[in-house]
């Protein structure tokens, strides 16, 4: 599964990436995210609940961050599992100037799912997926605007 796209957050280039990689700020802006704790150096744990169709449940994994050029950019590596399947992905951010108040948030990035989410289809966990995004980046920008 492909996830890509961009997004314009009112706020500095810093600002971004500082919160990208802030644990409260990820684990408020996440949805259904429970818990989110550094495990070590841009390492963290998480434990959230997401309901895609009729499949809901709660995932708990790592997320790893790699390739770090502040404020340019990082990229996320994520392994979740859960009782309805397990998600792996990576994916790159790009953090580009608009202006002293906004920054252009650019992702892109391959997502594997595997057992019982796999089998209900791309066609529902795809939008699932984008809407998921979104909901992130609406409330990041939320809490930076």
């Amino acid at each position: 599964m492909k996830l890509s796209g961009e997004q314009v957050i009112p706020a500095n280039r810093e600002a971004v990436y500082d919160a990208m990689l802030d644990p409260e700020t990820l684990k408020g802006a996440l949805p259904g995210c429970e818990s989110l704790e550094e495990i070590g150096p841009n390492e963290y744990r998480t434990a959230m609940t997401i309901g895609v169709a009729m499949i809901k449940g709660k995932y708990e994994g790592t997320v790893k961050i790699t390739d770090d050029v502040r404020p340019e950019g990082f990229t996320m590596h994520i392994e979740a599992k859960g009782p309805q399947g397990q998600v792996s992905g990576v994916g790159t951010l790009k953090f580009e100037v608009v202006s002293d108040t906004e920054t252009k948030v650019i992702y892109d990035g391959d997502a594997n799912v595997r057992g019982m989410l796999a089998r209900i289809g791309s066609r529902v966990i795809q939008p699932a997926a984008n809407m998921i995004t979104g909901k992130f980046f609406q409330e990041l920008a939320t809490k930076l605007g």
